[in-house]
C-alpha cells in the first residue's frame, strides 16, 4: 500500500500560460485581433489646432453669392438684416447685458470721453466700503465687525483686516454703506465710502 502511494504522479501547480489562456479567449468580441507584442506603438499626428466639430466643408456657390450681395449693401440696410432674419426664423430677442458697475478697462477712442460724461450725469447707486486704518488695540473688534457684514471666516477676516487699506464690501447701497462705516468707527477703525 505504501508503495502505490509513492508511484502516484505528483501534480505541479499550473503555469502562467495555462491560467491566462482562458482570459485571452474573447468570445464576446468575435472580431478581436490581438496586438502584435513586437510591434512599435503608433504615433498619431496632432492637428495644428483643436476643432471639436471636425473639418467643415467649403461654402456652396449660393452662400458665397449671398455673402457678396450682403457685403455690397449700404450700411443702413446691412443693419436691418439681423433683426429681419431673427423675426423670420423666430429666434428669441437677445437681451442687452447691463455693464453698470463693471470695469471694462480702457474705453479707447472717441467713445471713451462720451461714456465718462454719461457716468457723471448718472447718479451713483452702488458704493464700496474701504477700511483705511484701525487702532492696534481695537484690531479684534474690527475683525468681528468685518465678519458680521461679510460671509468670511475668522482667518479670512483677519487676513483682510491686516491688508489695510482694503475694500471690505462692494456694491452696497448708500444707507448700508453708512451703517457699515458707523459700525467700524464704533469698533475703533476708520472706513470710507467710495
Amino acid at each position: 500500500m505504501k508503495f502505490i502511494a509513492l508511484l502516484r504522479p505528483v501534480r505541479l501547480r499550473p503555469s502562467i500560460p495555462e491560467i491566462t489562456r482562458a482570459l485571452q479567449v474573447r468570445s464576446f468580441q468575435p472580431d478581436f485581433v490581438p496586438r502584435d507584442p513586437d510591434a512599435k506603438p503608433k504615433r498619431y499626428k496632432y492637428p495644428p489646432f483643436y476643432d471639436p466639430y471636425g473639418p467643415k466643408p467649403p461654402p456652396s456657390d449660393k452662400i458665397i453669392q449671398l455673402a457678396e450681395r450682403i457685403a455690397s449693401l449700404p450700411p443702413e440696410e446691412r443693419a436691418q438684416i439681423g433683426p429681419t432674419l431673427r423675426d423670420k426664423l423666430r429666434h428669441p430677442k437677445m437681451q442687452q447685458i447691463s455693464t453698470e458697475g463693471l470695469d471694462l478697462g480702457l474705453q479707447g477712442g472717441a467713445g471713451g470721453g462720451s461714456t465718462k460724461a454719461e457716468e457723471k450725469k448718472a447718479e451713483k447707486t452702488a458704493f464700496d466700503v474701504k477700511l483705511e486704518k484701525f487702532d492696534a488695540s481695537a484690531k479684534i473688534k474690527v475683525i468681528k465687525e468685518v465678519r458680521a457684514f461679510t460671509s468670511l471666516g475668522l482667518k479670512e477676516a483677519k487676513d483682510l483686516v491686516e491688508k489695510v487699506p482694503v475694500l471690505v464690501k462692494q456694491g452696497v447701497t448708500k444707507d448700508e454703506a453708512n451703517d457699515i462705516i458707523e459700525k467700524i468707527k464704533a469698533a475703533g477703525g476708520v472706513a470710507v465710502m467710495e
